[in-house]
């Protein structure tokens, strides 16, 4: 006796959104042999309490124990995989065809998410806390503006994933299609390059001030700054780069 396919694609929304929540956990059992392995059988098992037998039934435990292997994805589009293997579960797909998806599924998942988030969502959010740093708004404001862009796509990717892999199970690949993913990156390098670019002269104008006095030495730190990224090009990932000028802007903006 398996769920059918319709009834799988419509778990209640209770169901959905304690995987949801467990969605912002997923990294919390990662470690070198499983990576999100276990993440992803925790997020999963909300959904796997509703197989023939119940929790603690052999197909619950046999469904827990699969999904606990290694599994590598980027994190928040780690659950476009929790919905699809959950789907995959309710459905009854045989354990070989699960396995298939397993293994293939990190490659495209983690690609995507570095992209999108790591090579373009978080530096834009960086670059627009800046910018609002020298437009004069409080510390406390910019850690809210950067806070508040960032998470709007990071909870809204979740939630997309998750929906995305419950409705179309193991077909979910094409949902990776989705202009937003396919396009965005792109989109997203060009606005970060543009706010980037208002914003450093008007954050810097922001530290010097009305007066001349600071100039010499905000130009000799521009100077080793620009020195710096380029030592550090390829030593170093871009979103780690702009955490720490962010963070340096927003101390220095706490201590004058």
């Amino acid at each position: 006796m398996t769920m059918d396919a319709a009834s799988a694609a419509v778990l209640p929304l209770r169901v959905r959104l304690a995987m949801l929540l467990r969605c912002f956990a997923i990294q919390g059992v990662w470690n070198y042999e499983t990576m999100l392995g276990n993440g992803i059988a925790f997020c999963m098992e909300p959904a796997l309490r509703r197989l023939p037998g119940g929790r603690g039934g052999d197909a619950y435990r046999q469904a827990m124990a699969r999904h606990s292997g290694y599994f590598n994805a980027h994190p928040y589009l780690a659950s476009v995989a929790v919905g699809a293997l959950a789907r995959a579960e309710l459905d009854g797909v045989p354990a070989v065809q699960i396995e298939r998806f397993r293994v293939a599924a990190p490659g495209p998942l983690g690609s995507v998410g570095d992209r999108l988030i790591w090579a373009g969502w978080l530096p834009l959010c960086s670059a627009l806390a800046l910018l609002a740093f020298g437009l004069g708004v409080r510390p406390l404001g910019v850690v809210l503006i950067f806070l508040g862009a960032y998470n709007i796509v990071h909870v809204g990717l979740r939630w997309w994933g998750l929906q995305a892999g419950l409705t179309h199970g193991l077909r979910v690949a094409q949902s990776l299609g989705n202009p937003v993913l396919r396009q965005g990156p792109a989109h997203v390098a060009r606005a970060t390059a543009l706010v980037a670019g208002i914003a450093l002269p008007v954050a810097a104008q922001g530290i010097i001030g009305p007066g001349r006095v600071v100039l010499g030495s905000v130009l000799a730190a521009v100077a080793a700054g620009a020195t710096l990224v380029t030592l550090l090009h390829g030593k170093i990932e871009g979103w780690r780069l702009a955490t720490i000028v962010l963070a340096a802007f927003v101390l220095y903006s706490v201590v004058r």
